[in-house]
């Protein structure tokens, strides 16, 4: 062999040797972006798992583990219009997969193709009767109908304990029969999965704001006022809670928090100046009590406190003289 092919055979050989190195690069930089993808959702951090999802997708656009990972992250970002393409996706490429059909029926479901859904879902538990989403898609059916199915809901749970939507959807059909005392151990459970879900913590601070739980609840609502500053429900259930407890003068930024979001409901109004009463604030009483009879001059509430703080701050006056 003389030396010019030798020298092209060691070339070739090193462009070879060059791209195998560069596809495991490829591939083990798709196993870390899997990887990190599947954490994301494991930690719930659902924006970030839709993007790696997506990555990986644009890598391989039939990657069937990210397209699943795909569909399940845009159930919880309530994406159904993609969550139903990416499932149908899935679907096609797999028509065996039980879990890419009971993404479809769950899209559906969600975007009122109920027909199309109870298919979809059927299908899925013929494939795989153990499957926690399908069954829990079968109670969803039957929620919508009104017919509250916590036994369907239950089936779900069986498979998976610790299914978060079937916890907090069997939450809120024992809200609505008013069994109060097992939502509060449902969403114990479901917060110990999901510790800063907010439909859980709003199921859980419904239930005790009810039960009159105060302590409890004002752990609750703490979490509650600092993930949703925004929500009337939150403040209005903080304020219960302080209130509850005789706190009232710390009660009195969650009642300002509460007014900044409703200014024209005359309950809130009564409630502030009650707060004021019970701190023998009587002056400030009189004039937050009037702000609330300009809103509804009948409302008896406001008329009580009005009358009583305005008793007691000329006792007060004359106390002093």
């Amino acid at each position: 062999m003389d030396e010019n092919t030798e020298r092209k055979q060691s070339n070739t050989q090193g462009i070879h040797m060059m791209d195998n190195s560069a596809d495991l690069g490829v591939k083990n930089d798709q196993e870390k972006l899997r990887q990190a993808a599947h954490a994301h959702l494991q930690g719930r951090q659902w924006h970030e798992a839709e993007i790696a999802f997506t990555a990986l997708l644009g890598q391989d656009g039939e990657d069937q583990d990210a397209m699943l990972g795909l569909a399940v992250v845009l159930d919880r970002l309530e994406q159904y219009d993609r969550m139903y393409e990416t499932a149908e996706h899935a679907a096609q490429l797999d028509p065996g997969s039980a879990l890419a059909l009971a993404c479809k029926a769950r899209a559906l479901q969600k975007l009122d193709h109920l027909s199309e859904a109870t298919i979809a879902n059927d299908q899925a538990l013929l494939l795989d009767t153990n499957l926690a989403l399908a069954w829990f898609n079968r109670s969803g059916q039957q929620l919508l109908q009104e017919r509250y199915p916590e036994a369907l809901v239950n089936t779900s749970l069986a498979r998976n304990p610790d299914y978060l939507i079937a916890l907090e959807v069997k939450g809120d059909i024992l809200r609505r029969y008013a069994r109060l005392q097992e939502v509060v151990q449902t969403m114990s459970h479901a917060l110990q999965i999901a510790p800063d879900d907010v439909a859980c913590l709003n199921l859980m601070a419904h239930a005790l704001r009810t039960l009159g739980e105060y302590d409890a609840l004002l752990e609750v609502t703490r979490k509650l006022v600092l993930l949703t500053p925004d929500s009337l429900f939150a403040w209005e259930s903080h304020m219960y809670a302080l209130r509850g407890l005789g706190r009232f003068e710390e009660a009195e930024e969650a009642i300002d928090h509460v007014l900044e979001l409703d200014s024209t409901n005359v309950r809130y109004w009564m409630i502030k100046a009650d707060n004021l009463y019970r701190q023998h604030r009587y002056r400030e009483a009189v004039s937050v009590s009037e702000r609330a009879l300009q809103i509804d001059e009948e409302y008896a509430p406001a008329q009580r406190i009005h009358e009583k703080a305005m008793k007691l701050m000329y006792q007060q006056k004359r106390k002093k003289k």
